[in-house]
């Protein structure tokens, strides 16, 4: 099974562009499924035909001749997270709850704190885990809201998880349910986006520098939680005008010229050409399958879209002796302007860049020392610890 989730700022193109990827995926003979997460959902426009919550075929609208004929193999769907509310939630609410209640809250206040922000986001992941473990698809392509609320998808189970086990710290009174049936439920979603041979992301953005500096920052903060970009798409590229001559060529050519210019910022930053997908502008918005095709041909070149995700990965963390101490080595792409901070909270390590924190449960044989220093390379962070913690 393999999951991959498209998200960039809104409205980049990304749900076409996951329309697109699945469409491809199943005219290489793999069984596929494509849903939508973002509240504002237009992958039906994408096909040209009415979705819902429950997945329906969408390759049966092309005949025989089509380009990659993909039948019965592409299904789409886009997720009710209303009705999920309605339904699921109850039954993890429940749980929440008798969890809280054994944490030493009362009735009144457990009630109150199981009204979780971010609720919506949660039960679309566990409809997603839902669909990928029980359905009968090879490849399950996610397409994720914007960026913004991708991340808060994407940290959900790890936060409120966290939550749960600073609650249950051995010796406090607990229930007989313990949080355990959410607890693992929680933990499972985790595991699954934290899987690298699993599940891995794929950003989209346009060739502009203000989209590529939150694609950056989006970066950043899909590495401190652990998940795997496994790369960008650049759409909308501006056809090269060639030798044409007049006013339109020479606005269409100026305008690539800027393009290029970002392009070759990406590629200062370490992001090589198989890395970096283009996607040229189109004239016609593409929609049905045929036009989805063909734009999984410009950017996948007829080779398979998952090709080269089994790959190694670096952890996130790498530990090394140093004189006197260890360096810890934490993997996060960092842009020259970004802003950082670290401090140290029990045995965690609260780690901020550009906004976006997350508590790095520190490995046993760095939790009695103190650090004396924090430095950055291309390749991330490096933090210098020596000697026992001291206090603070």
């Amino acid at each position: 099974m393999r999951i991959l989730l498209f998200t960039g700022k809104g409205g980049v193109g990304k749900t076409t562009l996951a329309a697109a990827t699945a469409a491809a995926l199943a005219g290489r003979g793999r069984k596929t499924l494509v849903v939508s997460t973002d509240p504002a959902h237009s992958l039906g426009d994408a096909f040209g035909r009415a979705l819902g919550a429950a997945p329906s075929e969408v390759d049966d609208i092309v005949g025989p001749s089509a380009v990659g004929s993909t039948s019965g193999l592409l299904h789409a769907a886009q997720i009710d997270t209303r009705g999920l509310v309605d339904s699921t939630w109850r039954e993890l609410r429940q749980e929440l709850q008798t969890a809280l209640a054994g944490a030493g809250l009362d009735s009144l206040d457990a009630e109150e704190l199981t009204v979780v922000p971010g609720v919506d986001e949660l039960l679309a992941l566990t409809e997603v885990q839902r669909l990928a473990e029980h359905g009968p698809w090879e490849t399950v392509v996610v397409d994720c809201g914007p960026t913004a609320e991708t991340l808060r998808l994407l940290a959900l189970p790890e936060a409120v998880s966290g939550y749960l086990s600073r609650m249950f710290k051995p010796g406090a009174r607990r229930t007989a349910a313990d949080a355990g049936r959410l607890g693992a439920h929680l933990e499972s979603l985790r595991t699954l986006l934290t899987d690298p041979a699993t599940t891995t992301v794929r950003l989209v953005l346009t060739p502009e520098r203000v989209v590529v500096a939150e694609a950056r920052r989006t970066l950043s903060s899909l590495a401190l939680r652990g998940i795997l970009v496994d790369g960008l798409i650049v759409n909308r590229l501006m056809p090269a005008p060639g030798f044409w001559r007049g006013a339109a060529a020479s606005w269409m050519r100026t305008r690539r010229t800027q393009q290029n210019a970002v392009l070759a910022e990406l590629a200062d930053a370490g992001f090589g050409p198989g890395q970096v997908k283009p996607v040229e502008h189109r004239a016609v918005e593409p929609v049905g399958l045929e036009a989805l095709q063909e734009i999984a041909y410009e950017l996948y070149q007829g080779l398979d879209p998952l090709a080269g995700n089994e790959k190694g990965v670096t952890p996130l963390l790498q530990v090394s002796e140093s004189d006197g101490g260890y360096q810890l080595r934490i993997a996060v792409p960092l842009h020259r302007d970004s802003e950082v901070d670290l401090a140290r909270v029990d045995d965690d390590l609260a780690v901020t860049v550009d906004g976006f924190r997350r508590l790095i449960a520190l490995p046993e044989m760095l939790r009695p020392c103190r650090i004396t220093g924090a430095e950055s390379d291309a390749h991330g962070l490096v933090v210098s610890l020596a000697g026992n913690r001291g206090p603070g």
